[in-house]
This record gives C-alpha cells, sequence and structure tokens, in this order.
C-alpha cells in the first residue's frame, strides 16, 4: 500500500523555484533514502512535504488523503513526523523535557509513548534528567528522534540525520533507524551516506539540480 505519494512537485523561496516536478512514493513500512548533490532540493522537498514551504504546483497525498496545502501542525496530526537536520532538540530542557514537548499535539496519556521510545533508545532513560545541550551529536540526534516518535507516526521524515557525525556513531545511529523501521513506521530519509544507507533501503531516489534523475 503507498503510504505518501508526492506527485510532480515544485516548490521553492522567493520567485524560485528549488524543486522543479518531483515525484516519489513511500510504501507502507517501507525505507526509502534520498541522496543527491548539495542544493539539489532534497531539504527543500522534504519541507514541502510536512507543510513547512507551499508546493507550488503538483499534489502530496499521504494514506490516500491530499495533504497539499495543509500547515505542519495539520500533517503531524495525519501521522507524519519530521526531523530536521539542524536545531532539533532543546538544549537548555532536560532529555525528558524534550520528548514530553514531542508529545505536545498528543490528548493521550504519554507513558506509552515515552516507554516506546525508551525501549528503542535505552540511553535517553539513563540521561532523561540531563540538558540536551550537555549530549554528544549522536545522542542528540537519538533526542530528535525519540521526539519525533512520540506522536507514535506512521512516517518517520529524516534530514541527514548523520550529517556531522563519527563512522562508528554512525553505523550505531543507523542500526538505530533501521528497528524503528521493523517496528512498523515507514521512513524517508536525505542521507549523505549515500553508500551505507542505501544498503538498508528499499528504494532510493537521486534528486539533482531539483528534479528526479534516478
Amino acid at each position: 500500500m503507498t503510504l505518501l505519494e508526492v506527485d510532480a512537485v515544485s516548490t521553492g523561496y522567493g520567485d524560485t523555484d528549488v524543486v522543479t516536478g518531483v515525484s516519489l512514493r513511500v510504501e507502507d513500512r517501507e525505507i526509502v533514502t534520498l541522496i543527491g548533490p548539495n542544493g539539489a532540493g532534497k531539504s527543500t522537498l522534504l519541507k514541502a512535504i510536512v507543510g513547512l514551504l507551499a508546493a507550488r504546483q503538483g499534489r502530496i497525498r499521504f494514506g490516500g488523503r491530499d495533504i497539499t496545502g495543509l500547515r505542519a501542525s495539520s500533517v503531524v496530526k495525519q501521522g507524519i513526523s519530521y526531523v530536521p537536520q539542524t536545531q532539533n532538540v532543546f538544549p537548555s530542557l532536560t532529555v525528558l523535557e524534550n520528548l514530553q514537548m514531542g508529545a505536545y499535539l498528543s490528548r493521550a496519556p504519554i507513558r506509552n509513548a515515552l516507554e516506546g521510545v525508551f525501549e528503542r533508545f535505552p540511553l535517553l532513560r539513563a540521561r532523561g534528567g540531563q540538558r540536551a545541550g550537555s549530549l554528544s551529536g549522536g545522542e542528540r540526534q537519538m533526542v530528535a528522534i525519540g521526539m519525533a516518535l512520540m506522536l507514535e507516526p506512521r512516517l518517520l521524515i529524516l534530514d541527514e540525520p548523520s550529517a556531522g557525525l563519527a563512522p562508528g556513531v554512525v553505523e550505531a545511529l543507523f542500526e538505530r533507524i533501521r528497528g524503528v523501521n521493523q517496528v512498523g513506521v515507514a521512513i524517508l530519509m536525505v542521507e549523505r551516506n549515500a553508500r551505507e544507507a542505501l544498503s538498508f533501503s528499499d528504494r532510493g531516489y537521486l534528486l539533482v539540480s531539483g528534479r528526479n534523475r534516478l
């Protein structure tokens, strides 16, 4: 079943289109990786999917529903969580407070979601009272992904989760991402570690100059 369908979407900033007519799909429970050179429009496309940028042309569907033009808060409520590349945690808050902030749209008790995050990222339980700003880069990425999982999404979108991390840390983070997928969460991610990311992805897309290449 197709979970996310991006159909000929164009978007950008000001009067300039950065992404032109891009199409992709993510099936239920898949991992799909988006690669390409700097400036190819990868992050811009993710922002359009999650409602942070308006799609000027094309349609975006999630779970069969047209979500084109929805605000980001409404997109999240559909079951999509997004982790940006930078500024993705609250450094002055503790790990636990960050996770609680991740569930700010939830109307249900968050205990089960919190336990689910701790099961996938045991380190975060131990670091619960520590300020996020004092963590290592890899630990902060775990907090950021944990925050995104607090709403128990059907699709997790990650923008370069391994950026700036040491190779050993990258391997551990990718293992955690695979674990998230194995419990039923589909994943769409932009990655610069193309060879490693594609090795555990179901499919990949190559963007060049804002267009589908492969």
